[in-house]
């Protein structure tokens, strides 16, 4: 039953929610924790989750939902009561996110505003993702289907992500397209979203070298002079240290 023991359960968990937003926000560094429970929404949405999902397994009927609509009221973010959800969850911002029914969150997961754990379809069981320990979601991601998302992986803000993401990978595009980071193994709440890999630049980039040899070739068999072709500049600046930090 929902005794002291889930009681104590649930106290803990808020307290890691609320060390990890003191851990992850910048915003929250100076805050107290009685200032971030009353107005970090991320928080407050996960607070009344861990009450919704205790009541929800031990099957006590309407009340859950109810909670659940009422913190999608309150805070913008909604999470299904049968949601699991790991230890140290942190929702920045969290307007628009949605956290379908037989979605699977691991510990120290970090969510951005605007992100999708949703399902396809109408079938039955398991149709939501699983996401293990240390992912990072980006702003406005969609993570669509029965899926699994590996430990510490990344997701590139607006990416829409329909398949399985290795361990340690990040993801950005749509439809998302897997790199591997370089230099790094992307551990933790990586927040810089500046210097992520681009495979539809790199391959635009790698097509306009392919053209500029073929016309250079072109021009030497007809003995005719070549003008010099355009430079594909870089749509934003990818050098310089990490806004993260890192």
């Amino acid at each position: 039953m929902f005794g002291l023991g889930t009681l104590s359960r649930v106290v803990g968990e808020v307290r890691r929610d609320v060390a990890a937003a003191h851990a992850r926000d910048p915003a929250a560094r100076g805050a107290a924790s009685a200032e971030i429970l009353t107005a970090w929404p991320g928080v407050q949405a996960l607070l009344v989750h861990r009450v919704a999902h205790g009541l929800h397994e031990i099957g006590v009927p309407v009340l859950p939902r109810s909670l659940s609509m009422v913190s999608r009221t309150w805070t913008g973010i909604e999470i299904h009561p049968a949601a699991r959800i790991g230890q140290g969850l942190f929702i920045d911002h969290g307007a628009g996110v949605v956290i379908g029914e037989t979605a699977e969150i691991g510990d120290d997961v970090t969510l951005y505003q605007g992100v999708t754990l949703g399902g396809t379809g109408f079938a039955t069981g398991k149709r939501h993702p699983t996401l293990e320990d240390n992912v990072t979601v980006g702003a406005g991601a969609k993570l669509l289907g029965a899926i699994q998302v590996g430990h510490g992986a990344k997701i590139g803000a607006n990416s829409v992500v329909i398949h399985d993401v290795p361990p340690n990978t990040t993801v950005v595009g749509n439809p998302g397209h897997p790199v591997r980071v370089e230099g790094k193994r992307p551990e933790g709440p990586d927040t810089d979203w500046i210097h992520l890999p681009d495979p539809i630049a790199d391959a635009i980039k790698a097509l306009s070298n392919r053209i500029a040899e073929l016309e250079r070739e072109v021009a030497e068999l007809s003995g005719e002079q070549r003008d010099s072709s355009a430079d594909v500049l870089p749509l934003r600046p990818v050098s310089g240290p990490s806004p993260a930090g890192g």
